[in-house]
């Protein structure tokens, strides 16, 4: 029987357990939110497609599901006692925050009916008071954004197993036909020389090595791309520390055949030469 890497993340409502989860799903993890707790021994016998890509198995139970409180001490121990690494997240911020995050989403307390908000918060940590202390980490969400929640979701999953690298990709676009919706940087590269005026260059891309050579072979663009890839250098470990998933670098000129097909291909040599997963197209290079 395979054996899995399994997480399960609880806690209180509001504490950030759907970023959390979002956030697992982005290192490779199969996720699922609000699983029955009763009918995880039947999943875990479940063959799942890709397997040998998944980086472990997460879900999300907590007080939502009614059996959770009365099942999870049994169905856990069971797990273990079959191979399964399993590990218990409990995550909890403080009341005022709570309060503020319910009041922002305005969505209804699972524990609140017929109770005050405060009366719901305090409710549903008393009850989940027994599966805190047995939780093998405790995070405070209370001082956490976005990004500081999904960071410190990278860290934990890089401690636990080979999660899935961020994934880069270089796209040469020409503005003549639109910019990339889907650009996280975008680059204008309409100030280098342009082969279109060479006439035996003009028929030609910027995926020939004489189009490279008339682009690239120069002081002005020696200079830029020095720049340019010091400054991909450093941004691209913080979004990756942000735990940002995907990152798309848009570089544009004109038509998109000539200067920004030569500069893209630059720069995906250069980002693939650090070991990072990389790809590139060129969405106008046939225009």
């Amino acid at each position: 029987m395979k054996t899995h890497q399994i997480i399960i993340i609880t806690g209180l409502s509001g504490s950030g357990k759907s970023t959390t989860l979002a956030a697992f799903e982005d290192c490779g993890f199969y996720c699922v939110d609000n699983m029955p707790v009763v009918l995880l021994p039947d999943f875990l016998e479940l063959p799942l497609e890709s397997e040998s890509e998944i980086a472990g198995l997460v879900f999300v139970m907590d007080l939502r599901e009614k059996t959770f409180l009365t099942g999870y001490a049994g169905v856990f121990a069971a797990a273990r006692r079959k191979g399964h690494h399993l590990q218990l997240l409990y995550l909890e911020a403080e009341e005022d925050v709570l309060i503020q995050r319910y009041s922002q989403t305005r969505r209804h307390h699972p524990v609140a009916q017929g109770k005050s908000l405060l009366e719901g918060i305090r409710v549903e940590k008393q009850l989940l008071a027994e599966v805190r202390k047995v939780a093998d980490l405790v995070i405070d969400t209370t001082r956490f954004n976005v990004h500081d929640l999904k960071s410190t979701v990278f860290s934990i999953a890089k401690k636990m197993t080979k999660f899935a690298p961020l994934r880069i990709h270089i796209q040469s676009f020409g503005f003549r036909y639109g910019i990339p919706l889907d650009a996280d940087l975008m680059v204008d590269v309409r100030f280098l020389s342009n082969p279109y005026f060479v006439p035996e260059l003009k028929e030609m891309d910027g995926e020939s090595r004489q189009v490279r050579n008339y682009v690239l072979q120069n002081d002005p663009a020696r200079l830029f791309l020095n720049q340019y890839m010091n400054l991909l250098d450093f941004l691209i470990p913080l979004y990756e520390k942000e735990g940002k998933a995907y990152l798309t670098i848009a570089v544009g000129c004109t038509g998109g055949r000539h200067r920004s097909v030569a500069v893209a291909r630059a720069l995906f040599e250069h980002i693939q030469h650090t070991g990072k997963q990389v790809e590139i197209t060129h969405r106008d290079i046939q225009r």
